[in-house]
């Protein structure tokens, strides 16, 4: 395990536990004590986690890593409920798209499901988003017409925020949103950690004739500061398998299509 690998690993222990022990993560990546406790120092000077004596313990509740961390966690899962999700658009769609390490392989199995064959001026699908990273991956892609919204951007996901953006996503139809979320519960509907992004995202949904969430399972049944919408505006959840049966059928129950990957 590299260094990147273990930051990430204490991290995502750190995110279900809220706190931990240098002993606890000795044990569990096999490393010596001495690398973890560098590594929580190395994290501390990030703002990601509060030193303790002997361990750390997380900043708040609403635990919001940056998405340079977010990339290999549940990695496959994303991959897979990418592919699904793209599997949903018809040629000629307005399709939305927030930010987030999911949406990301939504937008990358958009690109690979389209017709190459096809001519260059032969626009196959429009791409709305407001996650830079997701425009640079698609700036280059000529099947695909793309249309960036305004705004301030926010380091922590790469994404634009602020009344520009609004008035411009304000101004448009879409046939379908993707919409990647920090949480999602049967009850509570999607949330996100900021407030400034789950405006943005309230709107993505609003504009949108379909709203599909794509969420790993690590966000099912979970919580988060700011909400997006009720269950009442998701029409379809993609997910993995390992969403235990009980939030699959409380969705089912609210009228969501639980889509299982």
């Amino acid at each position: 395990m590299n260094r990147y690998e273990r930051l990430n690993a204490i991290l995502e222990i750190l995110g279900e536990r809220s706190r931990i022990e240098v002993e606890e993560i000795t044990k569990e990546l096999e490393v010596s004590s001495a690398t973890v406790r560098r590594d929580l120092d190395h994290l501390a000077g990030q703002r990601l986690l509060t030193r303790t004596r002997g361990g750390a313990v997380a900043h708040a509740v609403a635990y919001d890593l940056p998405l340079r961390y977010k990339t290999v966690r549940h990695a496959e899962e994303k991959l897979l409920i990418g592919r699904a999700a793209a599997g949903l658009v018809s040629p000629g769609s307005v399709v939305g798209v927030n930010g987030g390490t999911t949406t990301t392989e939504v937008a990358r199995a958009l690109i690979t499901s389209m017709d190459v064959t096809r001519s260059e001026d032969d626009v196959q699908v429009t791409v709305v988003t407001n996650a830079l990273n997701i425009a640079n991956e698609l700036a280059v892609r000529p099947q695909v017409k793309l249309v960036v919204t305004g705004g301030v951007a926010r380091a922590q996901s790469y994404e634009l925020m602020s009344p520009l953006a609004e008035r411009i996503l304000d101004e448009l139809s879409l046939d379908i949103t993707f919409l990647g979320v920090d949480a999602i519960d049967p009850e509570s509907g999607a949330a996100a950690h900021h407030e400034g992004e789950a405006a943005i995202n309230r709107l993505l949904v609003r504009r949108a004739a379909k709203v599909v969430v794509v969420a790993d399972s690590s966000k099912i049944g979970r919580r988060a500061f700011a909400s997006i919408c009720p269950v009442t505006q998701i029409d379809i959840l993609i997910t993995d398998t390992q969403a235990l049966k009980d939030d699959v059928q409380r969705f089912s129950d609210r009228g969501v299509q639980v889509i299982q990957v």
